[in-house]
């Protein structure tokens, strides 16, 4: 489960690189509420997306030659330096060198062997997103991958999460929390490509997931607003009803409507 408590390896952060801020804004704001505040000109352009005046995301315009419109998920690590050094040392690229963000903190960009992108963020006076887990804010994150134990691997040896399983009829889902932790601490899961059949096997990606209270009227909300519903809402026992989506942009990301955890001392 995602807190703002962050531990070494959850994820942070998050945010939106899209060719037009202002129309993905628009396209957030009326399906999560969010309200966009750009950043001046120190920022590079780069705002903020709040809902209930907490932060819930960040964004920026990404001219669409220097890539597709994309969400991207930072985790925490308490040195940048050494994380980008452990990127290396298990085959990855570093996209972006550590670098300071004023005195915010300390953000770098990589790539891991298959070539998907992903972040990490060293606290400085900014911890990372004001709010997760609540409704309209970062509540899961996943990884589609074209092999599981690689990516397990690579993420262990740069990450330390420790590697669990959650049984499911037909096969077990493979999730992942930070090093130290219990299985109650997942901050998100491994899925083959292969075996979901709305996900393009050449394209592997980071995926985060927001909570809402209703995932149909979310799904339907999407598409009428220029979106794209890439899996129709579904059931999960115990888990809660989710869909795959994507913005006008094509910028993919999901929901989902939890299943209310079972009140403390009640067994779930």
């Amino acid at each position: 489960m995602l807190t703002t408590d962050y531990e070494d390896g959850a994820p942070n952060w998050v945010d939106l690189g899209t060719p037009d801020i202002g129309a993905a804004a628009r396209f957030y704001a009326g399906l999560f509420g969010w309200d966009f505040r750009a950043g001046g000109e120190e920022a590079g352009g780069y705002g903020m997306f709040h809902l209930g005046g907490k932060t819930v995301a960040g964004g920026a315009a990404v001219p669409a030659d220097q890539g597709p419109a994309a969400w991207q998920v930072y985790f925490r690590t308490a040195d940048a330096d050494a994380t980008a050094a452990a990127v290396l040392r298990a085959g990855g690229r570093v996209m972006a060198e550590p670098m300071d963000i004023r005195d915010s903190g300390r953000l770098a960009v990589f790539a891991d062997p298959e070539g998907v992108g992903f972040g990490v963020w060293q606290p400085g006076r900014n911890e990372g997103l004001g709010a997760v887990t609540e409704v309209g804010s970062l509540c899961w994150t996943e990884l589609y991958t074209g092999d599981i134990d690689a990516a397990a691997e690579f993420y262990h040896a740069v990450l330390g999460w420790q590697i669990g399983g959650v049984p499911f009829d037909g096969g077990t889902y493979t999730t992942v929390r930070p090093a130290g932790t219990t299985e109650e601490a997942a901050i998100g899961g491994l899925v083959p490509l292969a075996t979901d059949p709305v996900e393009d096997a050449e394209r592997p990606y980071w995926t985060p997931y927001f909570e809402v209270t209703d995932c149909d009227a979310t799904a339907a909300g999407a598409e009428e607003a220029g979106g794209k519903v890439r899996m129709t809402p579904i059931s999960l026992e115990g888990v809660g009803r989710m869909a795959k989506l994507a913005d006008p942009f094509g910028a993919r990301f999901a929901v989902i409507a939890s299943v209310p955890p079972p009140p403390p001392g009640q067994a779930a």
